[in-house]
């Protein structure tokens, strides 16, 4: 293998405040889930969290927010956010992930030095009113379109082990293609016993499947990022996700969930003699 395996860390800019009922979210106020909460990260923290991230290797550093979509009061706190970041690590690729966005509100991300943006259909159409009710998938899918006309990378994916057949999975990757996004993160539920879900069922070799076929479904994305739950569902068999068509990971911890230290990846990936993407 000689691909080179983009790097990308999550930074929670507010963590436990949605109000949304997403079934599979430790974030919503609904489960009292036991998770930090708070309305603003400190921008000092965050700048520090993107020098760790660039100094291992990250080249995206995704802001994340707990809310339904791009609030007045958020739309300013991430914009003032990304201008921060940018001043003490230019060489980053600034994401956010901010729910629902208009194009407007995207527009005014891209002005303030926003590259990308992530939002993940989670699930296919049909299966999406099983495990959330305050908003519908249709939503989601055009907020995705919306980031192609603001002229921004589009970055979306889903999650797989929410109790969704096969046909769903199937479903939400031909979705996903339909959009041709940029990258495609792929998570594996990670149980919270707050949470109303069952725990996820995926066995590893299905999970290896679901990366092989992600990749399979969608040729023209750049990359198939493994993201939350790798830890969880890979266990000392991480290394293996690359061989079956994954070329990116997050480093470090998720949102409300640890990850291992990053120079654990950063050792792994030297260990099988892949490169660090140095360059988007």
């Amino acid at each position: 293998m000689n691909q080179e395996i983009f790097l990308c860390s999550i930074c929670n800019i507010n963590s436990g405040t949605c109000l949304e009922d997403c079934k599979f979210c430790s974030q919503s106020v609904r489960y009292k889930a036991d998770i930090d909460r708070y309305k603003q990260k400190e921008i000092k923290l965050i700048k520090q969290e993107a020098i760790n991230a660039r100094d291992n290797g990250a080249l995206g550093f995704c802001l994340v927010t707990a809310d339904k979509g791009l609030k007045p009061k958020t739309l300013k706190f991430v914009c003032d956010v990304a201008k921060a970041v940018r001043e003490v690590a230019p060489e980053l690729r600034l994401i956010a992930c901010n729910g629902t966005a208009s194009v407007e509100q995207l527009l005014t991300l891209k002005e303030a030095g926003v590259k990308a943006y992530n939002h993940n259909l989670e699930t296919s159409e049909s299966f999406y009113k099983e495990i959330c009710t305050t908003h519908p998938w249709s939503e989601r899918y055009e907020t995705c379109q919306n980031v192609k006309k603001a002229g921004l990378k589009l970055i979306t994916g889903g999650i797989f082990g929410l109790g969704e057949t096969q046909a769903d999975r199937v479903s939400m990757l031909e979705s996903l293609a339909s959009l041709n996004p940029t990258s495609v993160p792929i998570n594996f539920y990670h149980h919270n016993e707050a949470l109303e879900l069952e725990p996820n069922s995926l066995d590893i070799e299905e999970a290896f499947d679901l990366i092989t076929l992600t990749r399979k479904m969608i040729p023209k994305a750049d990359r198939i990022m493994v993201a939350g739950g790798r830890e969880l569902m890979f266990g000392d068999r991480q290394s293996e996700i690359f061989e079956h068509g994954a070329n990116s990971i997050v480093i470090g911890n998720y949102l409300t969930t640890s990850g291992r230290a990053m120079n654990k990846d950063l050792d792994m990936l030297q260990s099988l003699k892949l490169e660090v993407a140095k360059k988007v």
